[in-house]
């Protein structure tokens, strides 16, 4: 999307910008998606999704490339009309509200700003090319520009142009013209995605100060596990189209409820196994794992390399072959061959603990989940 595209709607959100503006927005936005269905021709792009969104919440809408985050973001903006289903905001109807009425503030990816104008125009952008009666004199649109330049930290750059800002500095004035117009609910579509990892470590914790001094209603939309569930109240993990899990950035880390959701989110490895009469069976060995809540069958055994503990007990626990070790700051991760599939899983151990290429390694997870193998056909 073009800066002039994005501006026509930062421009677009109803209500006249008060003369005395507070940084903290007292009326964040209430939303709620019931039952969207979004197809494009005959390919589905949203399945029946249905979120509620409380005022003055972070929400991250998490997922792979074609999982449908965008489109519902973009449903939330006005840019797009589901094909089924309804979006209310504070209780109205939003679809029968223009994008003028719906009042939301977007920051895209590529910052879509306008290259021929400093950063003070490009913030006021919005305020100056709204309708006569709603507009703020030129004076009163500076002051809330050179305000806003002071809440995202970059006071002093007004006559800068974007060539002459680093990547993060044209995030920050993007978010700063989404905020000019004194949106309800803010919506970011992967904001930080063009920016290095360290640029984007310092943005996230600058957005979460940010989101908690002006208490918006924050959507953001990230394939990046990490900055989901460093930065947000709630996480909505999409896949397909589909909403596989709503829940706290522990909900979902902690409890995932699908081995989508179990591999998506964090590293894990997965071994196949059979459960018999609430024991868990690898290689016809019984392992000292109970699986009281998995039906018996094949099923797939999901751990994450941090969460294993090295045991004595060779007899019950789940034995590897040492293939690769590599130093991963200060920790040391260990690839094991299991089993006589020699099935490949990583392990993440103590620095200083003493192995070697090949050595036998006997371990047991602290934390891990079953899953059906025919529920978890897909990881």
């Amino acid at each position: 999307m073009d800066a002039r595209a994005v501006n026509e709607v930062n421009s677009a959100a109803g209500g006249v910008w008060p003369l005395s503006w507070t940084t903290r927005w007292d009326r964040p936005m209430h939303v709620n998606v019931q039952n969207v269905v979004r197809t494009f021709g005959v390919t589905p792009a949203l399945h029946g999704v249905s979120l509620e969104i409380e005022p003055g919440e972070l929400v991250a809408l998490l997922g792979p490339s074609g999982s449908g985050k965008t489109t519902l973001l973009r449903i939330l903006a006005g840019l797009d009309i589901p094909t089924e289903g309804r979006v209310m905001f504070d209780g109205d109807d939003a679809l029968k509200l223009t994008v003028q009425q719906r009042n939301v503030g977007l920051v895209f990816q590529n910052y879509a700003l306008f290259r021929h104008m400093n950063v003070l125009d490009n913030i006021g952008f919005g305020l100056r090319v709204r309708p006569r009666t709603r507009r703020p004199s030129r004076k009163e649109i500076c002051k809330r520009a050179l305000e806003l330049l002071d809440l995202v930290q970059l006071s002093g750059l007004e006559k800068r142009f974007p060539s002459q800002l680093s990547g993060g500095q044209r995030q920050r004035v993007a978010f700063a013209r989404a905020l000019a117009i004194e949106p309800r609910l803010l919506l970011l579509d992967e904001p930080f995605g063009a920016l290095d990892a360290k640029v984007r470590r310092d943005l996230r914790r600058w957005l979460l100060e940010l989101h908690n001094k002006t208490g918006h209603t924050t959507v953001f939309v990230t394939h990046d596990q990490e900055e989901a569930l460093e930065l947000a109240d709630r996480v909505v993990v999409m896949s397909e189209g589909r909403v596989e899990q709503i829940g706290t950035p522990d909900d979902v880390y902690d409890a995932p409820n699908s081995p989508f959701v179990f591999s998506f989110i964090g590293e894990s490895s997965v071994l196949p196994v059979r459960v018999e009469q609430r024991k868990v069976w690898l290689n016809e060995k019984p392992l000292d794992l109970p699986a009281s809540d998995v039906p018996n069958g094949p099923a797939k055994l999901f751990l994450r390399p941090h969460d294993v503990d090295v045991v004595d007990n060779v007899s019950g626990a789940i034995v590897g072959e040492v293939t690769v070790l590599r130093r991963h700051a200060g920790l040391r991760r260990v690839d094991l061959e299991v089993g006589a599939q020699r099935h490949r899983i990583e392990i993440e151990l103590p620095a200083d603990f003493s192995l070697n290429l090949a050595s036998p390694v006997a371990f047991l997870p602290r934390r891990y989940r079953l899953y059906p193998a025919s529920q978890a056909l897909g990881s």
